[in-house]
């Protein structure tokens, strides 16, 4: 498989697998906040990407635990199916299809720093991806991926909030490829427009380290609607502003589900 393939895979893990609060899902940018201690985030969703020799689909599961004050612990995994050329000896174009898993999400969040009048609130994301998915049929990289993120976040109104995240992914070589290692950072924010409606945009960049690609930018705008306290809808979309690596068009859609006991007294 072509290295901007597994490049693109692992972009759309990010895109269909993010934290749930107010800069999570839809988006790929992630905000500060934990999950309460004793709280339970379950998430389900469905993703696309295309570019010009793929057509990616995922459907992404996660489930995110609230340990302790200012920690979670979460887990992401899931489905996914593929549509892709490839060019045969006789420069002929051959269309396959694959369906499998997706690799396995491991990951923490630690909000080290509360908001204050001049400072975000800040937290650290360490995780690792496991390499579940067939890489014989194409649908991983068949190595293990470690990434750290700094996250922060500040709430500039009652209805309006931003995000920066900044973080560094080693990224496991294949057999015969050499990826090299990506920075990624952006930016998101989000606007609530009535009490149940909230729309959400970002702005994000990668970086493959050493490799002279340049860097690749996309961006994603979409809605968040509450249909409850403890259940939210998203659905967004976006395309490639610049560069390589990163799919002509994405869009994700999914719900989350917040349940479990909060204690008071670790909040």
């Amino acid at each position: 498989m072509e290295p901007n393939i597994l490049r693109n895979l692992g972009l759309a893990a990010a895109l269909t697998w993010a934290g749930a609060a107010q800069a999570g899902r839809p988006l790929t940018i992630d905000d500060a906040d934990p999950v309460d201690p004793g709280r339970f985030e379950a998430e389900a969703g469905a993703g696309y990407f295309h570019d010009s020799v793929c057509d990616h689909w995922d459907v992404p599961l996660g489930l995110t635990y609230g340990a302790v004050r200012d920690v979670e612990v979460g887990v992401g995994f899931g489905g996914q199916s593929e549509r892709r050329d490839e060019w045969l000896q006789e420069n002929r174009k051959d269309h396959v299809h694959e369906d499998g898993l997706g690799d396995l999400t491991l990951a923490a969040k630690w909000r080290f720093l509360d908001e204050r009048a001049w400072c975000p609130r800040q937290a650290l994301v360490p995780s690792v991806k496991l390499p579940t998915a067939d890489d014989d049929k194409g649908l991983g990289s068949g190595e293990t991926d470690y990434d750290l993120t700094w996250i922060a976040s500040k709430t500039l109104t009652d209805r309006l909030g931003a995000h920066l995240n900044a973080g560094y992914t080693w990224i496991g070589d294949p057999d015969g490829e050499d990826l090299g290692h990506v920075v990624h950072y952006g930016v998101a924010a989000d606007y609530r427009l009535a009490d149940p409606l909230q729309w959400v945009g970002e702005l994000f960049a990668e970086d493959e380290i050493g490799h002279g690609g340049g860097i690749a930018v996309q961006y994603n705008t979409g809605f968040r609607l509450s249909l409850a306290d403890d259940i939210a809808l998203d659905l967004a979309a976006g395309s490639r502003i610049c560069g390589d690596g990163t799919p002509d068009f994405t869009a994700t859609a999914g719900v989350t589900w917040t349940f479990g006991f909060a204690d008071p007294e670790a909040l």
